[in-house]
């Protein structure tokens, strides 16, 4: 005896997909009345009525006159649309606290402190009684537009697309100068120390006359270093790195590995620190830096001028991206991942 048997008829119980396609197929018979299907399928003869009256859909017939009909998909589908409206409807009223809390979290900084995941662990830690959603289903509320706050309000998810299949660069046979990643030792590769940096730029106009920010980004904590240059010139790269590394207690940067453009072409000769390079066209090599380098276009989108970006600016994002809470740092900021490791870096770091 199934579930819905078990039950007496006047009492309610949720029809399933199968029990509406029972009702479809008797009423239209014209063979049963409504008393008869609700005893075929151990449900109330309210039930079925209620179902018959919310599950009509609108037709026409051959002398075009509109009537309306039962059909059980389009029942199946009213009925999943309830349940999902009253879950979020539910979740709104059980998790009004966090709602709230994260709206106003977001609003009132000019610079997003954290991540959506920063919010819900950061909220959990504060009030571990409170109810809270997971990050899945803030963004569904946020996209769904039940929430005050907007898809407006996260850049980072605004930058997101889906990779277009079919499309990639021509390998050519570009030259990778200096060291190859391919000679990185495994002990950087699988990132067991500290003191281990990917770099690149961000550049804001596409013209290597105009400023440019060289990003380093530390593999084992994600402590990030912005540093704005005038030019992105192979010379003034050579330059400002020359001058990070010369500022610095000699132990901070063990290796450095930068993007094979031409840009980073004279860092070979860096004194002070190991340069590696990837392979053309392949910047997941440097995954760390290629994130971080696209959470700095929170605040300074593509095409934008860094003529007028100040350096109180750059040092304001950077510190904002030190402070965020990472998924992959077990919900530490980058800051503490680094006051933890055992060299206790930040005090010897130089500024921007």
């Amino acid at each position: 005896m199934t579930h819905n048997q078990s039950n007496s008829l006047g009492s309610y119980t949720q029809l399933t997909e199968g029990e509406r396609g029972i009702i479809d197929a008797l009423w239209h018979s014209h063979e049963y009345s409504i008393r008869d299907i609700a005893h075929i399928i151990h449900h109330s003869p309210s039930t079925v009525s209620r179902e018959l009256k919310r599950g009509r859909v609108q037709q026409r017939d051959s002398n075009y006159h509109y009537y309306k009909d039962y059909f059980f998909d389009a029942a199946q589908r009213q009925h999943e649309e309830r349940q999902t409206h009253s879950h979020a409807k539910s979740m709104l009223e059980k998790c009004t606290y966090f709602f709230n809390w994260l709206t106003a979290q977001i609003k009132k900084h000019a610079y997003r402190e954290q991540s959506i995941d920063g919010y819900v662990h950061q909220f959990q830690q504060l009030w571990p009684n409170r109810s809270c959603p997971s990050t899945p289903t803030v963004y569904r509320y946020i996209d769904a537009g039940l929430l005050s706050v907007t898809n407006m309000d996260l850049p980072e998810k605004l930058r997101r697309r889906e990779k277009r299949p079919g499309r990639s660069h021509a390998r050519k046979n570009k030259r990778i100068a200096g060291t190859s990643i391919d000679k990185r030792p495994k002990q950087i590769n699988n990132r067991w120390f500290v003191g281990d940096w990917e770099g690149d730029l961000v550049k804001g106009k596409r013209s290597a006359d105009q400023p440019a920010l060289l990003t380093l980004t530390e593999r084992v904590t994600r402590y990030e270093l912005i540093y704005k240059i005038p030019n992105y010139h192979a010379r003034t790269c050579l330059e400002a790195m020359q001058y990070v590394l010369n500022t610095h207690d000699p132990y901070l940067f063990h290796s450095i590995t930068f993007d094979n453009g031409s840009e980073f072409a004279l860092l070979d000769q860096l004194r002070g620190t190991k340069i590696y390079y990837c392979h053309p066209y392949t910047p997941s090599e440097r995954g760390s830096n290629k994130n971080a380098n696209g959470l700095i276009r929170e605040f300074i989108p593509k095409g934008q001028s860094l003529w007028e970006v100040s350096k109180e600016k750059i040092r304001k994002i950077q510190d904002v991206l030190n402070h965020r809470l990472r998924k992959c740092l077990g919900y530490r900021s980058a800051i503490a991942a680094l006051q933890a490791s055992p060299l206790g870096l930040e005090e010897s770091l130089p500024t921007t």
